[in-house]
């Protein structure tokens, strides 16, 4: 939320605060295998955006890999790769968080472990074609 010049962040389920419907908690099969999981990962990583530029990080390509692991426990733990538009950016960590809390929100995700890499670095040309347009990036 922009709110005179300065950006604030809302969660989801504190929605209702500014009038919106919280989100439906994520939900899959009992018997859910790792393709419906890795599903489902890409959908809630296409749920976070870059402060800077409003689109999802998924389009923007700054997600390089994700990776579902098991457990010992029987949970499965996600290893995400990912990058920033601009390495010195100050908003890296609080959208590393956002991706970790949202990739823990998924069933059977006991953890979410998310690095950041600078290697290859991000260009526009790493964006989504629909990004490019939206932005003005072509």
């Amino acid at each position: 939320m922009f709110v005179d010049g300065s950006l604030f962040r809302i969660a989801g389920k504190d929605g209702d605060a500014i009038g919106k419907e919280a989100p439906a908690p994520l939900e899959l099969p009992v018997d859910a295998g790792d393709d419906e999981v890795e599903k489902l990962v890409w959908q809630q990583l296409r749920t976070c955006f870059d402060p800077e530029i409003p689109f999802n990080i998924v389009d923007l390509g700054l997600v390089y890999e994700a990776r579902i692991e098991h457990r010992d426990d029987g949970g499965r733990k996600v290893d995400v790769k990912m990058t920033l538009t601009a390495p010195g950016c100050g908003m890296g960590e609080i959208l590393v968080d956002d991706v970790r809390s949202k990739l823990e929100m998924i069933p059977t995700v006991a953890e979410a472990d998310v690095e950041l890499v600078f290697d290859p670095p991000w260009g526009r040309h790493m964006m989504s074609e629909a990004a490019r347009l939206e932005t003005g990036m072509l």
